[in-house]
């Protein structure tokens, strides 16, 4: 699941141009601080992180063959932190019978800093998905959200997500789903590609 270059994907979403590319730890520790702990971003866990803790754990998912971190611009601006793991090795070894060609993600959108644009989180999550069976070649890409998060359940439902099942994880209890080619091409948001 490793991709060289600079730009991985690139693709153009009404009017927004949306490119994921391989995280770069030390050029953008800081501003991934300011994002993993704003309030927005609790789910995440890390707001009582410093700058230096927030680089260790990048770090450490850099260091992890298992795991890779991603940086999403919109128009060249750094907008969301995407990561992808093996969940037979991460987080879900013991809840999930991991498939070949399952690839877990998780994605945080940065905090907004000025007015709202209309359709980014959207736009943002369909590139996503479409980036890990894409370019990643996942057969399936696997979330667990928490079950109380309902604007990350409505929009995986936009993207096509099919719940599985609850499931018991550290800090929470989540909403296991998967999403494949055909329920990408089939959801509110995979028909919006064509």
């Amino acid at each position: 699941m490793t991709a060289t270059g600079t730009t991985i994907a690139a693709a153009p979403v009404a009017d927004l141009a949306v490119t994921i590319e391989p995280l770069d730890v030390a050029a953008h520790a800081t501003l991934l601080h300011a994002w993993l702990t704003h309030p927005h971003s609790a789910a995440w866990e890390l707001g009582h992180l410093d700058v230096h803790g927030v680089r260790a754990y990048l770090d450490e998912v850099a260091t992890d063959p298992h795991q890779h971190a991603w940086l999403g611009r919109v128009d060249g601006e750094p907008t969301f932190l995407v990561e992808t793991y093996d969940p037979a090795r991460v987080l879900l070894t013991d809840v999930h019978d991991a498939r070949p060609g399952d690839v877990g993600m998780h994605l945080l959108v940065a905090p907004p800093t000025g007015a709202p644009v209309h359709g980014l989180t959207s736009a943002v999550m369909r590139e996503v998905v479409r980036f890990v069976l894409d370019d990643l070649g996942a057969a399936r890409v696997v979330v667990e959200p928490d079950v109380t998060n309902t604007a990350i359940l409505a929009k995986n439902a936009a993207a096509g997500f099919r719940v599985l099942r609850e499931v018991d994880l550290p800090g929470k209890r989540a909403l296991l789903s998967v999403c494949t080619r055909a329920d990408l091409a089939a959801s509110p948001l995979g028909r919006t590609l064509r």
